[in-house]
């Protein structure tokens, strides 16, 4: 399920809303009620562990850092 970020163009409020592809409407401001907002970018998430295995925990990558580096 996504969460978007978004910013209120009237009082300028940052806030996050969970949104369904279902969901018609834009979201309104929590402060203000606002429905005048416009949606962020966002940082990508990332895994720097590596790769799910099957037992739930992450597999360190197989490389080594070399000696003379």
């Amino acid at each position: 399920m996504p969460i978007f970020e978004y910013q209120c163009k009237a009082c300028c409020h940052q806030f996050e809303q969970l949104v369904f592809s279902s969901d018609e409407e834009m979201p309104v401001c929590p402060v203000c009620q606002c429905a005048d907002v416009q949606k962020l970018m966002s940082a990508g998430s990332v895994r720097p562990n590596g790769i799910p295995t099957g037992s739930g925990g992450f597999a360190p990558p197989a490389c080594k850092p070399s000696a003379g580096g």
